[in-house]
């Protein structure tokens, strides 16, 4: 991996109630003021939030920017009991990294799952939470986004450098993100993929992508607005991308009426989930972010 996907950052490992170690990314570690808290998606980590961290963290008001890897993802430790891969266990993991770094209160930027630790946060912590992003999710998930996760976790083929990683997540995430460059599709495959005993894998315990692939899609899936009513007293700005089969436009427009000041960006050419960093979005979030001081 080149130099400037390890710079500019510094890593802190904190260790949960059950034994495992968390990893973290400090952004702009001793600037002052309320952080940004960053939360990856299903199988994603930290690496996805590097350059938007970078922009946030050096902007002319630079703000500081924890990104998170939760329990079995990334530099955090796999658990040895994959029934604690909840939404549940990994918000509480959450709120344990916060107290463990001293942040009382922060502005949240979740992706997907990160999202939906979100909403569960809303409820359980909405002292902590001063202003949320949802990035392409809410409270109602399409059935076909989810059966796409499926089929794309469970086909999932062992590249042999990180060339052919490209190569592969091109081929199957192409049509949903034309808007990517070849760098773009360079820097998704070093976010997801981590070398680990002399092979490229994705960078997550199987386990999670193996209990999710077993999940029954039949039958209806249960929404979050009960949970969605608890941003309402927050500042709210939801991401979608313009080809995502997760969030729909329908929940979009609901999401909007139910928060009247929720702010509202569709990532052109992009599919689920919208990379932060690029088309403009970074300076969406922060005159967002801004706007709550104003």
């Amino acid at each position: 991996m080149s130099a400037d996907y390890n710079e500019g950052f510094v890593d802190r490992f904190i260790e949960t109630d059950d034994g495992l170690s968390l990893h973290a990314r400090l952004y702009g570690e001793h600037l002052p003021g309320e952080p940004i808290i960053c939360l990856p998606g299903l199988t994603r980590n930290a690496r996805d939030f590097h350059q938007l961290a970078l922009i946030l963290s050096r902007s002319a008001q630079p703000s500081k920017v924890v990104a998170i890897d939760s329990r079995g993802r990334g530099l955090s430790d796999w658990d040895s009991d994959e029934s604690r891969y909840t939404l549940a266990v990994e918000a509480l993991d959450v709120i344990h990294v916060l107290d463990s770094l001293g942040i009382d209160r922060a502005a949240f930027i979740g992706t997907s799952r990160g999202g939906l630790i979100l909403h569960l946060l809303a409820v359980s912590h909405p002292g902590r939470l001063s202003a949320v992003i949802l990035n392409d999710i809410g409270p109602v998930i399409e059935v076909e986004g989810l059966r796409q996760i499926q089929a794309y976790l469970g086909g999932e083929r062992q590249p042999r450098d990180f060339d052919e990683a490209t190569a592969i997540l091109r081929e199957v995430h192409g049509s949903g993100f034309p808007a990517l460059s070849d760098r773009d599709w360079h820097d998704m495959a070093h976010a997801i993929y981590r070398q680990r005993g002399g092979s490229i894998r994705p960078d997550y315990d199987p386990a999670i992508a193996a209990q999710f692939c077993a999940a029954d899609l039949s039958q209806p899936l249960p929404d979050l607005w009960q949970n969605f009513a608890g941003f309402a007293n927050l500042p709210l700005m939801a991401i979608r991308g313009a080809t995502s089969r997760l969030l729909s436009p329908d929940t979009m427009a609901e999401m909007e009426r139910r928060h009247p000041g929720m702010a509202s960006l569709t990532a052109a050419g992009q599919g689920h989930a919208p990379i932060l960093h690029l088309d403009g979005i970074p300076q969406h979030i922060q005159a967002f972010l801004a706007a709550r001081f104003t």
